[in-house]
């Protein structure tokens, strides 16, 4: 039986979205997608029809959602809301990824959502960690600088990502990121949470993270 719909739900390429303008449309879509999320037999369709549309997707993040490359991000389990929201960033222009972005374009809004709606109830799989000496002093580092938005578990929360169960590589990669991007030309909360953070702060929250 498919999960409903719960508070704690990604990370399709960044950690901590930045709020977006989204058109009138595609607040009709996210109305549209909590509406399939709350009935059942709709988003027994949607699951199946998701199912069908994601065999592209599967070759890099899992048919079910769970990235064969560590610097790949995990899908599985993600807030629907969440995933759909990177479509659009994704398809809108707002994010860039040569494959991501072309393959957001050929989707249609009902595409969208029910990948969106696959994905989100898929299970997130814990891996070992590359460090596990490390994995302590990730967990406090965590619980002190990113279980407010994230969960306490890294479970996110609708349109803050699922951190738990995501590859260590990725989890590197992404703050690397966000560090160096510019302040003054990009405005997602996450660049100021990762300024401070050094190479041993991200090896440490990777290590722990990846396990949950």
């Amino acid at each position: 039986m498919l999960r409903t719909l719960c508070a704690g739900g990604l990370m399709v390429a960044g950690m901590l979205a930045a709020p977006v303008a989204f058109s009138q449309s595609v607040y009709q879509a996210l109305g549209e997608l909590e509406a399939i999320m709350a009935d059942d037999d709709r988003r027994d369709a949607a699951y199946a029809a998701g199912q069908e549309r994601i065999r592209f997707c599967g070759y890099c993040h899992g048919e079910d959602g769970n990235s064969k490359r560590d610097y790949i991000p995990n899908l599985a389990d993600q807030h629907p809301l969440y995933l759909f929201n990177q479509f659009e960033k994704f398809g809108n222009g707002q994010r860039e990824d040569y494959v991501m972005s072309q393959l957001a374009q050929t989707l249609t809004v009902e595409e969208r959502i029910n990948i969106a709606i696959y994905y989100s109830q898929q299970e997130a799989n814990p891996r070992p960690s590359p460090a596990p000496q490390l994995a302590e002093a990730g967990r406090r580092k965590f619980q002190a600088r990113c279980s407010a938005c994230h969960g306490r578990d890294a479970e996110g929360f609708r349109d803050m990502p699922r951190l738990a169960g995501q590859p260590a590589e990725y989890i590197k990669l992404a703050l690397k990121r966000f560090k160096d991007m510019d302040p003054t030309a990009q405005s997602s909360p996450m660049i100021g949470i990762a300024a401070p953070l050094t190479a041993e702060d991200m090896d440490e929250l990777a290590a722990f993270l990846t396990t949950l």
